[in-house]
């Protein structure tokens, strides 16, 4: 992997923004000049890819690294799965948020061994928020914090399992096949509105199909994770990519 023959191990708030400012310079290029490139390599039938940015400012596609734990924090996994179930610049603004997130994870890996006294990592902050993000650049504006509304849905449980089931309208009639719950429903769309898919990363909406993991408990779009409702019927025990991955290590 090409990751592990680039690594660096900055020591001082200048080597780890000089770090950090070569990474994301490979992720811009990859989400700005190498786009069309990018978006081709991120094919959804392939395995979990994650997105790479080097000290180098080179960028890569390519498996996670199979140490366990691995030597830096790794970037969102599976980001492949969701680039044909949503509108490209709604793809790629996600990919851009997730690499920030990455970004910062190691940069504060690197500062966690700077000096507090001497106000080291706030410095180091200080410097990487004078930059813009990723997804400031890719989307041409700052983020904004809207939380998107939940409509009421359905949901149905199978196998002892909640699935988040897909209610639609086909010519005025509501179409919808599973089991009601109780009268508490409203109150669980309420605390499912903060849910958050695994692998794109994504806020709960009532009108897409989701399923939960039974291992980590956490959820994704069914189309993320290419499970239908129909095929989530005949799925006793649900265990998301991520999971089948790390299983796959440990073994």
């Amino acid at each position: 992997m090409l990751m592990a023959s680039i690594s660096s191990s900055p020591r001082t708030v200048e080597e780890i923004f000089k770090d950090f400012s070569a990474r994301r310079a490979g992720l811009v290029r990859a989400l700005t000049f190498d786009v069309d490139d990018f978006y081709s390599q991120c094919d959804p039938e392939k395995e979990n890819l994650c997105l790479y940015g080097h000290p180098n400012e080179s960028w890569e596609v390519t498996l996670p690294a199979e140490e366990v734990p691995p030597e830096l924090p790794e970037p969102a996994l599976g980001i492949n799965f969701a680039r044909d179930g949503m509108q490209r610049k709604d793809w790629l603004s996600l990919v851009a948020v997730h690499s920030d997130c990455w970004l910062l994870s190691v940069s504060f890996y690197f500062g966690a061994r700077l000096n507090r006294n001497e106000r080291n990592r706030k410095r180091l902050f200080s410097m990487i928020n004078d930059l813009p993000s990723l997804f400031e650049v890719v989307t041409g504006r700052k983020p904004v914090k809207d939380k998107p509304s939940v409509d009421s849905g359905s949901k149905v449980r199978n196998n002892g399992k909640l699935v988040f089931a897909l209610q639609r309208s086909l010519d005025g009639q509501a179409k919808n096949n599973s089991k009601l719950m109780d009268d508490n429903d409203g109150d669980e769309e309420d605390e499912h509105g903060e849910t958050i898919c695994g692998s794109c990363g994504g806020t709960y909406n009532s009108d897409e199909f989701w399923i939960g993991c039974d291992i980590c408990e956490r959820w994704y779009h069914g189309k993320c994770v290419k499970i239908t409702p129909a095929k989530a019927e005949s799925i006793k025990h649900y265990k998301c990519p991520s999971c089948c991955t790390k299983k796959g290590r440990q073994q």
